[in-house]
């Protein structure tokens, strides 16, 4: 009877789980599909998955309509830039509240998922204000300061993690060895933290990569726009979409995403479970 309960249990779960990866599968394929269909296939009454003529005429003319490669060099940069940032400030702060103990390491930690429920429009007028006062809006600096200072509290959340699952002998060893804590932090817990780290540095990346809010408030100027405020641009003026060109342009813009999971994704599991696992 338990084998029985144990296979149903297993069934189960591979169900839901194909169920989840068709969920997250079909909306990709249709902007696939989409991308590659001339204007003929997309008015059509019967639409199929796969298209009966496909084309590249999308692509050539998205990039014909609009600055996509200068919108995707802002995107790229604002986006390296936060992840470098909020993984060298998350770093030794995650440090920090994880081997400090009392009221206000706790303090900070519950700050830190309490800031996570802050929405967007509850911080744009402050945001705004101080870029302002420090000259910073309608500029790329500003923006990667705002994505820095969005993803910290998850970068710190996901690396006192990794920290609390690392063995505390080591670094009492290194300080036995006469090691101080900027030491140890550098040559004992940071090499043990890279999976934790480049996992952390990747949320960031996509966060910043796919935001949209932010930009379209802080940036004013079209050279400065960054690739997901630019597909905006392909709705008309009464929001009718070029649907051709904008799901070739949606496609090329998931592309960074889908080619960073792919090659790093071995360290990214690796980092979870040095966060999940104590050693």
């Amino acid at each position: 009877m338990s084998m029985r309960t144990s296979g149903s249990a297993r069934a189960g779960q591979y169900l839901a789980l194909l169920c989840y990866l068709v969920f997250l599968a079909l909306p990709f394929l249709w902007l696939l599909s989409t991308a590659f269909k001339p204007a003929r296939e997309l008015g059509s009454l019967h639409p199929t998955w796969i298209p009966r003529d496909p084309t590249l005429g999308n692509f050539r003319q998205a990039f014909d309509e609009q600055p996509l490669l200068r919108a995707a060099g802002n995107s790229l940069t604002a986006a390296v830039a936060a992840a470098v940032v909020a993984v060298l400030i998350a770093t030794p702060m995650a440090y920090v509240m994880a081997r400090r103990r009392g009221r206000l390491a706790a303090a900070a930690t519950g700050w830190v998922v309490i800031s996570q429920a802050f929405p967007f429009v509850l911080l744009i007028i402050p945001l705004f204000l101080v870029l302002k006062n420090l000259r910073l809006i309608n500029s790329l600096t500003g923006l990667i300061l705002v994505y820095a200072v969005w993803a910290l509290p998850f970068a710190l959340w996901m690396l006192s993690g990794y920290v609390r699952a690392l063995p505390v002998e080591l670094e009492e060893a290194a300080a036995v060895d006469g090691a101080g804590r900027l030491r140890t932090l550098v040559s004992v817990t940071g090499p043990l933290l890279a999976p934790g780290i480049v996992a952390t540095a990747l949320f960031a990346f996509v966060t910043a990569w796919n935001e949209f809010f932010f930009a379209l408030v802080l940036l004013k100027s079209p050279e400065k726009q960054t690739l997901p405020v630019v597909l905006t641009h392909f709705l008309g003026a009464e929001g009718v979409a070029d649907l051709g060109p904008l799901a070739a342009a949606a496609f090329l813009a998931t592309l960074p995403s889908l080619v960073i999971f792919a090659v790093i994704q071995r360290r990214i599991t690796g980092g979870m479970l040095a966060g999940a696992v104590k050693s």
